[in-house]
């Protein structure tokens, strides 16, 4: 029964429509200099009007199915952005739309009013509403989300202005990518204050963690469940949050997370923090800013010189014949050549030389001429 009321009132929002149509020809006739009231009889006027509105009233009538099944989804849509669109975003459209609606009816009673034909003076009207309505929806929630990022992961606790202070010098949020969550070195970095601005936990790297956590293979298992202890250490000492991506449409659509990562970053105009390599590679060809732990730490690494004198130990052969491999306190391998011979000694290279690449430092040595075979 509610079906058939709302046929029949879009049946005659047709019969509207059409006669509405019937009128803006009449006047645009009369512009023209031809009288529709003098070239045809009231009752043909009538007539026309009544034939014109009975067509587009047909018209609505049989599109009704159609436009009751884009609605019918487009309500669904509407109702689940709803649910899952957090209320500061709501807000914020509310916002916007009220403003741009001011400024809509604004410029409708300022500039339309002088506008002499009935029928134009609507269609502008109902145009400058619904774009200005849109425009303001649209420029406040983008703001908004910018000014949330701005102040996002607020760290805790007033013991804690020191490392506050650090978080406002740099407004730019720094997201985490899941390698780095399951590296552990980030809370040391965290700790010494070198990382600034807002931290953002994407749910989808959460979500990552969890699954890689619930693996059936037992290392992969232990690496997600170390990234969320790591993870949960990180949100007590520095009160990180995790951040809903679900008003984040676009990212529905992405099912790498690396992809989405990176597309997150683009949104919030921050910068991924990663060690993965490939990841650093595609971020750089998007021109999305990256930092890299690993990067960090070969650039922190102690400088050495060709020629300096170094005391290792050698524990295994190189790749290439004759040669042996030492290894540095923080893990940098060093390749002796000719040192085969020394494997399981203690003895004085020469620094020959250092091959700095994307992956880390290669050195290169030789035995001291002192040492003896």
């Amino acid at each position: 029964m509610l079906g058939k009321l709302v046929r029949a009132v879009f049946t005659i929002v047709g019969a509207i429509v059409g006669y509405g149509l019937y009128l803006l020809v009449k006047y645009w006739a009369g512009l023209k200099g031809y009288d529709l009231e003098t070239e045809f009889t009231v009752v043909e006027n009538i007539f026309i009007a009544a034939v014109i509105a009975l067509i587009f009233a047909i018209i609505f009538y049989k599109l009704f199915p159609l436009f009751r099944r884009g609605g019918m989804k487009a309500a669904g849509n509407l109702e689940s952005d709803l649910r899952d669109t957090p209320l500061n975003d709501i807000l914020s459209a509310i916002a916007g739309l009220i403003m741009g609606l001011f400024v809509a009816y604004l410029i409708s009673r300022g500039i339309y009013t002088s506008i002499k034909i009935p029928v134009l003076n609507i269609i502008l009207n109902i145009m400058t509403y619904l774009i200005l309505g849109a425009l303001g929806v649209f420029v406040v929630n983008s703001k908004a989300k910018e000014f949330g990022s701005l102040l996002f992961s607020t760290r805790k606790g007033a013991s804690q202005s020191g490392r506050s202070g650090r978080q406002k010098g740099d407004a730019t949020p720094k997201i985490f990518d899941t390698s780095v969550i399951i590296d552990g070195r980030i809370a040391d970095i965290l700790e010494t204050g070198f990382i600034e601005g807002p931290i953002i936990i994407p749910e989808f790297v959460l979500v990552e963690l969890r699954h890689i956590a619930d693996s059936s293979d037992a290392l992969k298992r232990q690496r997600g469940r170390r990234g969320l202890d790591i993870l949960n250490a990180i949100q007590e000492e520095y009160g990180v949050e995790i951040y809903n991506t679900a008003s984040e449409k676009v990212l529905d659509e992405i099912p790498e997370v690396d992809v989405k990562l990176l597309k997150l970053a683009q949104i919030m105009n921050g910068k991924v923090v990663t060690n993965d390599f490939n990841l650093n590679k595609v971020a750089a060809i998007k021109g999305i800013p990256v930092l890299n732990i690993n990067e960090l730490a070969n650039t922190l690494k102690p400088v050495v010189l060709p020629g300096e004198e170094m005391i290792l130990s050698l524990v295994k052969e190189g790749k290439e014949s004759g040669q042996a491999v030492a290894y540095l306190d923080d893990g940098t391998m060093i390749v002796v050549e000719e040192g085969k011979p020394f494997i399981g000694q203690t003895i004085k290279v020469v620094v020959s030389s250092v091959l700095q690449t994307s992956a880390g430092r290669m050195i290169f040595a030789k035995p001291a001429g002192n040492v003896q075979r």
